[in-house]
């Protein structure tokens, strides 16, 4: 099209087994940008808010951004969508790697899947060629193989190489609320979306692109690119001697330890002591790491490969990242980094979100350790610190087998069906990252006010809060900076650059890829305006879904038992001081509904 956007929809009906190309509508790409934002849309316009998620007429909508695949530095990104089975909000999950650029290489910003299959299939795409096959001789594999004998199947038609896949592993297949999606072993992870996938029995999606795209004023932008490029690199962070780099997503440990806001068993604590010890990103990088891996067009490399050789932990893959060090590691009270590496791994081959994976691991420690679960329902001693334990029920939620079919269903109804809900630490049902929401206002009044339930994304407020120490247990000022942060990163996922973009590239850097890619010229008004209104076309979903005020809240214990340790000691989320004026910079009522003034000011009346 010669703006950025492929100006394609690809909408495949299961269970009909066909599809139809679509035009992009371009007014909806103005107002809602791309990727999360159009997804979002989509998912609004076409399906009932009160759906079963795991249903056939819950719809699943993978969504470039237009800076997907331009080589805008980080621009690798897609967004899948749908109904969560995990959280019954609506539910996005962000993902890197090089699938979302091949994907607008061979025409397509959007992929619609409908319906349910009669039996496993995979959608194979190259450029035109589209064609569901058969999938059963895949299903149960892992994500690995299932990639390898993709790509065999597909290397007679297709330049072997060329090939990117996205798809579920065990864990997707057998409904597990927590499962992810994989592409390479980057994770579109958060909110169950893989159970979907495995609900309409989709395995697999394979694209090859060979169409290229182009911006709308090439010169500019690739001159911005190599400028921005330049900036990466220097940056103390994000370059090439920066800590990211060198340590991967690592490097904010000492920071959560200092800050007092690690998620230490199951949330009971905020400062681990092994967190700058043997879980040290130094050892790591000097221990295990292999080299760091990049996605496309990254110029930071944060991800790592890894290699264990402990007895019992051995191991070849990707990881571990900061999130799946601390709710693996951490969370479960576990301080063998070889242990935290293998279970990592075991939840890239079998599709599981590590985040979510980790607090329901500690939440049935906790729940073992106070008297509630005995080892003859477990089948495992499960005190905190337990590393064999951590790697074979990692195995077993993604098969669920035994006790991890019940682990399978997410710590909260893990937590209920043991008559003990105090024991889930998350909001609107989904499981806590890492930064803790008592050592961290700002961050607690995000995982609160989420539309996909308790995330560190929606806001990214550890990079407003971690850097300040002492800052973290301010209230004073936090709404405002969380309602700015959430619509920003609304901006970052609709446009389809990475969460760490911003550090770098805030808000020339943004508004001018934007307006040269894509040939709109937006002021940086008009960008942040459309991060509000998806933020509130998110909203209205849930609201229809049937959530109130009352799901704008986290785990009673971030908000009733005092953090007992480290700087932030002494500390509850004091949700009740900042909710109100939250709602009130957003021009929502009392109970957070948007006002009829707001909606029509945002076109979403």
């Amino acid at each position: 099209m010669g703006n950025a956007y492929a100006g394609q929809v690809l909408r495949v009906n299961l269970t009909k087994g066909d599809w139809e190309v679509e035009e992009l509508d371009m007014d909806l790409a103005e107002r809602f940008i791309g990727g999360r934002g159009i997804g979002g849309k989509i998912l609004f316009d076409e399906v009932d808010p009160n759906v079963d998620p795991l249903g056939p007429d819950n719809k699943l909508i993978f969504a470039t951004g237009p800076l997907t695949g331009t080589g805008a530095p980080t621009g690798c990104r897609y967004m899948v969508v749908a109904k969560s089975p995990l959280t019954g909000t609506i539910g996005y999950a962000n993902s890197g790697g090089y699938f979302g650029a091949e994907l607008k290489y061979a025409g397509y910003d959007v992929i619609i899947f409908e319906g349910k299959s009669e039996k496993p299939v995979y959608l194979s795409i190259d450029d035109d060629e589209i064609e569901l096959k058969p999938a059963s001789h895949l299903w149960g594999k892992t994500t690995t193989e299932t990639d390898a004998l993709i790509k065999a199947e597909l290397e007679d038609q297709w330049r072997a190489g060329d090939t990117r896949i996205a798809c579920i592993g065990p864990a997707g297949e057998k409904l597990v609320r927590i499962a992810a999606i994989m592409t390479e072993n980057s994770a579109a992870a958060r909110t169950g979306l893989a159970a979907v996938m495995g609900s309409k029995n989709l395995k697999a999606i394979a694209v090859r692109g060979t169409k290229g795209l182009r911006v709308a004023d090439g010169e500019s932008f690739r001159g911005k690119v190599l400028e921005l490029v330049d900036v990466f690199r220097d940056h103390p962070a994000y370059g090439q001697e920066g800590t990211m780099h060198v340590y991967g997503t690592a490097a904010g440990m000492a920071l959560g330890n200092v800050a007092g806001a690690l998620p230490t068993r199951n949330f009971s604590g905020g400062v681990f002591e092994a967190a700058e010890a043997e879980l040290d990103p130094q050892v790591m990088k000097d221990t295990t790491t292999v080299r760091p891996k990049g996605c496309f067009a990254c110029p930071i490399a944060c991800k790592r490969i890894s290699k264990t050789t402990a007895p019992g932990f051995e191991g070849h893959g990707e990881g571990p990242e900061f999130e799946t060090l601390c709710l693996l590691g951490i969370c479960c009270g576990v301080n063998n980094l070889q242990a935290i590496i293998k279970a990592g791994f075991i939840c890239n081959e079998m599709g599981l979100d590590t985040i979510s994976t980790g607090v329901t691991i500690a939440c049935a420690m906790e729940l073992y350790e106070r008297g509630f679960l005995t080892e003859a329902e477990a089948g495992f001693k499960l005190n905190f610190g337990n590393a064999e334990a951590l790697v074979a029920l990692t195995r077993k939620i993604g098969l669920r087998e035994g006790f991890g079919d019940i682990l399978a269903e997410g710590a909260y109804r893990m937590a209920e069906k043991y008559g003990h809900p105090e024991v889930f630490i998350g909001a609107k049902k989904m499981e806590m990252p890492a930064h803790h929401a008592r050592g961290l206002q700002g961050m607690g009044l995000g995982y609160a006010t989420s539309n996909r339930g308790a995330c560190h994304n929606s806001a990214m407020m550890s990079s407003a809060e971690f850097p300040a120490i002492g800052t973290g247990t301010i209230t004073e000022g936090k709404p405002q900076l969380v309602k700015t942060n959430q619509e920003l990163m609304a901006v970052i996922d609709s446009c389809g650059l990475c969460a760490f973009a911003p550090g770098v590239l805030m808000p020339e850097g943004i508004l001018l890829l934007f307006n040269t890619a894509t040939g709109l010229n937006f002021e940086w008004e008009d960008l942040m305006l459309a991060g509000e209104r998806i933020w509130n076309q998110e909203r209205l979903f849930n609201l229809k879904a049937g959530f109130t005020k009352a799901d704008d809240t986290v785990s009673r214990r971030m908000l009733e038992e005092p953090l007992p340790d480290g700087p932030a000691e002494g500390n509850v989320l004091r949700l009740d001081e900042m909710l109100p004026e939250y709602y009130r910079l957003r021009g929502w009522d009392e109970n957070g509904i948007p006002s009829e003034a707001k909606l029509a000011a945002l076109g979403l009346d």
